[in-house]
């Protein structure tokens, strides 16, 4: 391969990352506005967070259900990789997993909406559904299994419980203002504490 091969090889690689970079951007900005108004909110207004045009959005997302699909990948992956940094970062896995937890919150918003922009799409919906599973229960049993092995909460509980209870609580949250569906969690979540 010779020099200028090498530079070709080289722009193209950093016009994939420069175009990843733009697509998360994107996705992190359709996320967020969909957190505050819910997968129908304008399509201009999620353009205008992420800074970009509407017909950037329409061609990477044809539709809504497009776009919903690639916020909810987005933000399982987000979440998944979140688990172990995390863990990491954070000075207890008890505080780990809370703020896994508030990530796991914020997704759930979004999630809440997908069914309705899938309406007639059931097969798609349940490949989403076991990518969800696959994806986050791993990561949820790695933060509880941590949080119990430090002594800090009760052993006896399993990541699909405790997702399934935390979504649970996130029902609708979007429909009563009055219903704070994150300070449910974070009680749920101090009540895992074992008692000292």
């Amino acid at each position: 391969m010779n020099d200028s091969d090498e530079g070709a090889e080289r722009a193209a690689q950093s016009k994939r990352k420069d175009a990843r970079r733009n697509k998360e951007t994107l996705l992190d900005a359709a996320a967020a506005v969909f957190v505050t108004s819910g997968v129908e909110a304008p399509v201009r207004d999620i353009a205008a967070k992420a800074g970009v045009g509407l017909g950037t959005i329409y061609r990477h997302f044809p539709t809504r259900a497009d776009l919903v699909i690639a916020v909810y990948r987005h933000q399982v992956d987000a979440c998944a990789e979140a688990g172990p940094a995390l863990l990491e970062s954070s000075p207890t896995p008890h505080a780990a997993l809370g703020q896994w937890v508030d990530l796991f919150v914020d997704f759930l918003v979004t999630k809440h909406g997908l069914a309705a922009a899938l309406q007639t799409d059931n097969t798609g919906f349940e490949t989403l559904h076991a990518y969800f599973l696959d994806s986050l229960l791993p990561v949820c049993t790695q933060l509880l299994d941590a949080a119990a092995a430090s002594g800090e909460i009760r052993s006896d509980l399993s990541a699909y419980e405790f997702m399934r209870g935390v979504g649970n609580l996130c029902i609708g949250a979007d429909s009563d203002t009055r219903y704070d569906a994150r300070r449910l969690v974070e009680l749920l979540v101090a009540g895992l504490r074992q008692p000292r």
